[in-house]
């Protein structure tokens, strides 16, 4: 798998699927998953609403639609809180796993991938960076491509360090 880095917007990312930062509830929120819930319209919480019900567990994942987006599909992962308690590492690494492993279900062969629970969650930043990247690396996958899209400058430059190791 070709592990890249680009800085822009994750919900304008021309591959199969893109990945959704989500809150458990599934209904929207903000960061990445307003930005998604906006891109993507209506369909995306319609789906949400009727694919899970109940919401996901904290380092889970599940598919939608991407409704709008160029993407064809929505894999929404729920990360740790850390902000609020949440630190156990593994929870976090799961949802760069189960990600892939929804993409390898739907033949996703390109997955955008925001950086999980590094906003509001207040994951410290530079582990948020290594979980990704190392899980994503070391994850068998038939995923083709995993693209890291960075909102801005400094996450692009952290990200694409790390990556270059």
């Amino acid at each position: 798998m070709e592990l890249t880095v680009v800085e822009g917007d994750i919900t304008a990312q021309d591959v199969d699927a893109v990945v959704n930062a989500a809150n458990r509830a599934m209904r929207g929120g903000g960061g990445v998953d307003g930005a998604i819930h906006r891109a993507g319209g209506p369909e995306v919480l319609e789906d949400c609403v009727r694919r899970f019900p109940r919401g996901l567990a904290t380092g889970d994942a599940g598919w939608t639609t991407a409704g709008r987006m160029p993407a064809q599909w929505v894999i929404h992962v729920v990360g740790p809180n850390h902000a609020a308690g949440e630190r156990d590492r593994s929870l976090l690494t799961s949802c760069y796993s189960r990600a892939l492993a929804v993409a390898d279900e739907l033949g996703a062969a390109t997955v955008a991938f925001p950086l999980v629970s590094a906003g509001i969650y207040g994951w410290p930043l530079d582990d948020a960076v290594a979980a990704a990247v190392d899980t994503l690396r070391g994850t068998p996958t038939d995923v083709a491509e995993a693209r890291i899209v960075a909102f801005n400058r400094r996450i692009f430059e952290l990200v694409e360090a790390r990556v270059a190791r």
